[in-house]
């Protein structure tokens, strides 16, 4: 199912996602400042392009509070735009029985992007 459920969000959306997320990437990373947040969209690029099957966790509590820092400036350059985009998708899809899956790969997705920093994605 996991993979009938991949092949289909690629052909519907998942391959255009994950080539905006790949490219806004490459943008972030030619400069020093943005690398990490380079690395977080590429992050969610990852994501964007295999979901089905993937869980998002906590990599702990990390020494000092660089992740929470790094989350906060995020949040304010252009993750909480990037949740309310999949937020309002995974609503879209909600609306019929048949978009329910989508529509929770994109809730998935909205909570990485409102705090990427300090998670991880991991095969289930």
């Amino acid at each position: 199912m996991k993979i009938i459920g991949n092949i289909i969000w690629l052909v519907f959306g998942g391959f255009a996602t994950a080539i905006e997320y790949l490219a806004a990437s490459i943008v972030l990373m030619l400069t020093i400042v943005g690398i990490p947040f380079g690395l977080q969209t590429l992050k969610l690029g990852i994501l964007a392009l295999w979901p089905f099957g993937s869980e998002v966790v906590r990599t702990g509590w990390p020494s000092g509070c660089l992740s929470t820092v790094m989350n906060i400036v995020w949040f304010f350059v252009g993750g909480f735009w990037i949740m309310l985009t999949h937020f309002a998708f995974g609503i879209l899809f909600y609306i019929t029985i048949i978009g329910i899956p989508w529509g929770n790969q994109h809730f998935k997705l909205a909570g990485l992007a409102l705090t990427p920093f300090g998670r991880e994605i991991r095969s289930k």
